[in-house]
């Protein structure tokens, strides 16, 4: 796959999403379900007033839009896809409570199915939708309900929502999502902090009525599960493999349509039935074999070697590729990368700095005669880390200009390593 001629090669994390269609991708609180040899995204949109939209790959790359069930009702949070019986469902939160669609299709003509529901016990309302099928293809609904409980209860072979088999009340949980493993169920939940990003948690428990073993960390707790919130655990199946993909949504201030996705590769050792959120800039799945992959060609640029204008330095640096970089980078200096080579069109340039100070200013770049970019918004929508992948658009052959710069002192502590032009 080309990057000048795809809509996407890669999946990074926190990046803005774009469909085949060139649109944003807008399917927040959702879930991915795979139908015969195509994968469905569905989720509700942070543009349209919270209706369900709905997108199909075949690869878990490129996501075409469908004829989107909005239609049928407005406003419905977190929508949830279930095959209880011979048509295809979907459940979503309206008015904080339990709303079903249903179809006959499972990418359009949805249809409002029966009266909202309230479903936690004692009158209380809830606010986040999780979804889970068994081995055994019974569907189950979670909840993360106002008074703390999150509950699990069956969907019944009718598509009505059934008797609550178990409850995590354990603490302030929302967001829930469950995936199996080896015959364990691990429960991944994210604390109640609105829009803010928190350490996400995991229960698990050998039963599905059983009791639940937590809480544990997914991910390092300062990363705050790379800035985002569950929403969904999708299990691939290949040829070669079973992988786990966690599901996240990079919300905005006001989860509104600036939110982005986080999707990892998740590692479940079932010896310390620990989850652990795998974080990669660019990753992508061959939904064959289950197998994950990363960008094995890129085209290297070092720091070292570029022009240099201003106060920055070039030093010795200990976690740097060549053990070389550029320090001391403030508004006064700039860094040049000459003669790059591109493909022709839009393509992925990985940005390898770090910055000690991360309030003391912005990092951004300049391609050929383009307008700036500001990468430190982008460095932290997925946590912050050493490497920022952005897609820049390049021109064919070694005819570019990178330059990147900052609008901090020099005190930010900004060392740039180097980039690397990604080709596959």
């Amino acid at each position: 796959m080309r990057l000048a001629h795809a809509a996407t090669s890669w999946i990074v994390p926190g990046a803005v999403w774009m469909s085949t269609a060139g649109t944003k991708i807008d399917a927040h609180g959702g879930m991915v379900m795979k139908h015969a040899d195509a994968f469905y995204w569905v989720g509700h949109s942070a543009s349209h007033n919270q209706n369900p939209y709905m997108y199909t790959s075949t690869n878990l790359l490129d996501w075409t839009p469908c004829a989107n069930p909005q239609n049928s009702i407005q406003g419905m949070w977190r929508p949830k896809f279930a095959k209880p019986n011979g048509s295809f469902w979907l459940y979503g939160q309206v008015d904080r409570n339990v709303q079903a669609l249903k179809s006959s299709s499972i990418a359009n003509s949805y249809a409002i199915a029966g009266s909202k529901v309230t479903l936690p016990p004692s009158g209380y309302t809830y606010s986040d939708t999780g979804m889970f099928m068994d081995d055994d293809e019974t569907w189950y609904l979670l909840t993360s309900a106002d008074h703390n409980n999150v509950q699990i209860n069956k969907i019944n072979s009718d598509g009505s929502i059934g008797s609550r088999v178990n409850v995590l009340a354990k603490g302030s949980y929302e967001a829930p999502g469950i995936v199996k493993v080896s015959g364990i169920y691990y429960l991944i939940v994210s604390g109640k902090t609105g829009y803010r990003a928190n350490p996400n948690q995991m229960f698990y428990a050998t039963s599905l009525t059983g009791a639940w073993n937590g809480p544990y960390a997914i991910a390092p707790e300062a990363q705050k599960t790379y800035n985002s919130q569950n929403t969904f655990e999708l299990t691939v199946k290949g040829s070669k493999k079973t992988t786990y993909v966690y599901m996240g949504d990079s919300w905005d201030s006001k989860g509104g349509p600036d939110s982005n996705y986080v999707w990892l590769p998740m590692t479940v050792d079932g010896g310390s039935k620990k989850v652990t959120l795998e974080y990669h800039a660019q990753w992508k799945i061959d939904v064959g074999t289950g197998e994950v992959s990363f960008p094995a060609k890129k085209r290297r640029y070092e720091a070292e070697h570029a022009e240099i204008v201003g106060r920055a330095l070039v030093r010795d640096c200990e976690h740097c590729f060549s053990k070389r970089g550029v320090h001391n980078i403030d508004a006064s200096s700039e860094v040049t990368f000459r003669n790059v080579t591109g493909l022709g069109g839009r393509q992925w340039v990985q940005f390898h700095y770090r910055m000690a100070d991360r309030e003391a200013g912005e990092a951004h770049v300049f391609v050929n005669d383009g307008p700036a970019v500001n990468i430190s918004s982008l460095n932290h929508r997925a946590g912050f880390h050493d490497t920022v992948p952005i897609a820049l658009n390049l021109r064919s052959g070694a005819v570019n200009t990178i330059t990147f710069g900052t609008s901090g002192p020099a005190n930010a502590g900004i060392i740039l390593d180097g980039i690397d032009i990604v080709e596959d």
